[in-house]
């Protein structure tokens, strides 16, 4: 079977090690998948990845953050997700275009309906068939991302959006939320406060109730 599935939710939910879970349990049930991240997924993605994650002396705009998310997101449907779906695999990805609609729209402030716009004229009007978010309260997720990033050793760290104010993420955590409202069916929210064992049970629970359907 073919479908997009995202994870999404605010920094330090554990999102990550979950898709890394999750691709494991479909392989032990030989299901075809692969597993792609965004911004990143393509060698140009990689490249606009750099620029947007880690901090550098130079400013970038919320217009300019904004482009270069959807640039990224263009060329990595175009070279990975889609070829994937035609495959018939099931593409799991770290972050799409609801992430775009909760950091730069909620987050940053910018016109919902042009970033939806963009994120149909980035990713051919694409759209994930199931969406997992992790939610957790905004402190404990920044607190976990920070100690992350502190052990991270010969390697750039990743923490331009992690030294944002806590309000930033408070809107990205709600706009999250009023994104589930909005399309409820599509949405599965998870509590990330868990232990990583429980939310692991309770991805599976989602994607085998997806697969049979």
């Amino acid at each position: 079977m073919k479908a997009l599935i995202t994870f999404e939710g605010i920094e330090g939910c554990g999102k990550t090690t979950q898709i890394r879970m999750a691709g494991e349990y479909l392989g032990n049930q030989k299901i075809p998948y692969i597993i792609t991240e965004e911004p990143g997924g393509s060698p140009l993605g990689k490249k606009i990845r750099e620029i947007l994650l880690n901090q550098e002396p130079y400013l970038i705009g919320a217009r300019a953050e904004l482009l270069l998310f959807s640039a990224a997101r263009a060329q990595h449907v175009e070279e990975v997700i889609l070829p994937a779906l035609q495959a018939g695999k099931l593409v799991l990805c770290d972050r799409f275009s609801d992430a775009t609609l909760a950091y730069q729209g909620f987050g940053r402030a910018l016109n919902i309906d042009f970033i939806k716009t963009l994120n149909d004229f980035s990713s051919p009007s694409l759209k994930p068939d199931l969406t997992l978010l992790f939610d957790l309260p905004v402190k404990i997720g920044l607190s976990r991302a920070r100690d992350r990033i502190t052990r991270v050793r010969n390697s750039p760290r990743e923490d331009r959006f992690e030294n944002e104010e806590l309000a930033f993420h408070r809107q990205v955590r709600e706009g999250y939320l009023s994104l589930v409202k909005e399309e409820p069916e599509r949405f599965r929210v998870i509590d990330a406060s868990q232990d990583i064992a429980t939310i692991h049970r309770e991805v599976c629970r989602y994607l085998a109730s997806f697969i049979r359907r």
